[in-house]
């Protein structure tokens, strides 16, 4: 699985940046790929302190509007932390290909990758619906 993106830079609070790092550097065996493209991913943020975080940014804990390229097809998912995943309520985990590739987008912006199959998917953040720190709450 390869997670593709444009090379700019993504934007994440120093709290996700923190959480995030050292969930990267913990895993093994089968989350290692997924934890390389996330370590990836931070590499190439900027980091803001949470209260200066633009509300149309992706951040943990988020609730997004995204609509597959290839089906047309719209979803709303909530990236999560490890343990709280669970799809079938839209809880997306942050060690999957799309969340990692989900965490510090705009909203308008579009995530691809190609799964293990060979299949490309693309996704593009339609809407924020919720973001922690634009309501305030910097605990998440």
């Amino acid at each position: 699985m390869t997670t593709h993106h444009t090379t700019a830079s993504i934007v994440l609070t120093e709290r996700d940046n923190e959480r995030l790092s050292m969930l990267a550097a913990s895993q093994d065996g089968p989350f290692i790929e997924i934890s390389r493209i996330l370590a990836q991913e931070l590499d190439r943020a900027l980091i803001v302190e949470p209260a200066k975080i633009p509300p149309n940014v992706v951040t943990m804990n988020s609730r997004v509007t995204v609509r597959d390229e290839v089906t047309g097809k719209t979803r709303v998912f909530t990236l999560v932390y490890p343990g709280q995943e669970d799809i079938s309520i839209g809880n997306l985990s942050i060690l999957t290909p799309a969340g990692a590739a989900l965490i510090g987008l705009i909203e308008g912006e579009t995530l691809s990758w190609i799964t293990r199959d060979g299949q490309t998917k693309e996704l593009t953040v339609v809407e924020i619906l919720y973001q922690p720190e634009a309501n305030g709450r910097f605990d998440l």
